[in-house]
């Protein structure tokens, strides 16, 4: 089979080889799985730069942190899959191949549906639930606000909410994604500004001034303040990424006068507090949503396994220049 490996830390582009590798045998409770689709994560490009955080992982080592694929063997003991299921590989599992060989007990069944965007089930899925579930209780008519809006997350969440009868008001820097986001649901969507009081009063007007006690802040840098200063006393920020490559700020005055609290969002620690069974449920019910076309994510360009370090540099690309996802299709 073919597969990506990564050999050291460095550019994307040079630092992953593409490789042949004998073709996996199953061994008791394993199933090899021929991928479809594999997401490309900011996380893959951190753990290629060998940014901080990024570097527990031994090399030469197979990236791919999940996708979608089909069985084609199955090991002695697994009854729960036969050749030709459709799956899901359970998280890290080394999906830049053609296939892949994982335990069985943690995979789950995919539907039918569009492999490009189910691909993305797993990880930012998951996160949008635990954004939504495990930091401020919201109850139907409450907001949220959120700066990530139109990341893939940023639309699940807008989606999960809409059904909790939540309401989202949007941070965005481009106009031209509003109408797309509220397509999926969003109440509100705010253009984005440097002067933190010119956001809040946009903030404040699009909401009717809402009581807002959560805010959800991918950006890092600046934008947590900004975000944070549109928080209603005793607010919390959850960051969960840090796309301005900056650390999370928040100024002094919204910590002192309101109260304001930031704290970080880990999916690992939203996957150890829930039991095998709850996380079987949670992924059953968002592979349903995505596989009907309700929740969708943006998608940049997909590209096969010989295409890797276009499909990298094209990750590294922000704004417009990718506005969405990178796919990886391994079996072309």
């Amino acid at each position: 089979m073919r597969a990506l490996q990564q050999i050291a830390f460095g550019d994307p582009a040079d630092v992953v080889r593409l490789v042949n590798l004998p073709d996996p045998a199953p061994k008791p409770g394993e199933i090899v799985i021929r991928m479809e689709a594999a997401a490309v994560h900011l996380a893959d490009i951190k753990r290629f730069m060998g940014e901080r955080g990024f570097r527990n992982m031994p090399l030469p080592n197979t990236p791919g942190y999940e996708g979608i694929g089909r069985v084609v063997a199955v090991g002695s003991s697994v009854t729960a899959f036969k050749p030709g299921d459709r799956v899901f590989p359970w998280w890290g599992a080394s999906t830049f191949a053609e296939l892949v060989c994982t335990p069985a007990a943690k995979v789950m069944p995919a539907p039918d549906g569009d492999a490009v965007q189910l691909s993305l089930m797993l990880v930012n899925g998951m996160s949008a639930v635990v954004l939504l579930e495990d930091y401020v209780s919201l109850g139907a008519g409450q907001w949220l606000l959120q700066n990530g809006a139109n990341s893939s997350c940023g639309r699940y969440l807008i989606v999960l909410a809409r059904e909790k009868g939540v309401k989202t008001c949007n941070i965005v820097r481009r106009p031209e994604v509003a109408a797309e986001l509220k397509a999926l649901g969003a109440d509100a969507v705010v253009i984005d500004h440097e002067d933190p009081e010119v956001l809040a009063d946009r903030v404040r007007t699009a909401t009717g001034n809402a009581d807002l006690k959560l805010g959800l802040d991918m950006v890092a840098g600046p934008a947590t303040s900004r975000i944070a200063h549109c928080l209603s006393n005793g607010g919390l920020v959850v960051n969960y990424g840090y796309i301005s490559g900056k650390p999370a700020e928040i100024h002094f005055t919204d910590l002192f006068q309101k109260d304001i609290k930031l704290v970080g969002m880990s999916t690992g620690r939203g996957l150890a507090k829930r039991s095998m069974d709850e996380l079987r449920a949670i992924y059953a019910k968002l592979a349903g949503l995505i596989a009907s076309g309700e929740m969708r994510a943006a998608i940049a360009g997909t590209y096969t396994l010989d295409e890797y370090a276009d499909a990298f540099r094209h990750a590294l690309r922000t704004g417009a220049d990718r506005d969405g996802k990178i796919i990886l299709l391994p079996n072309g």
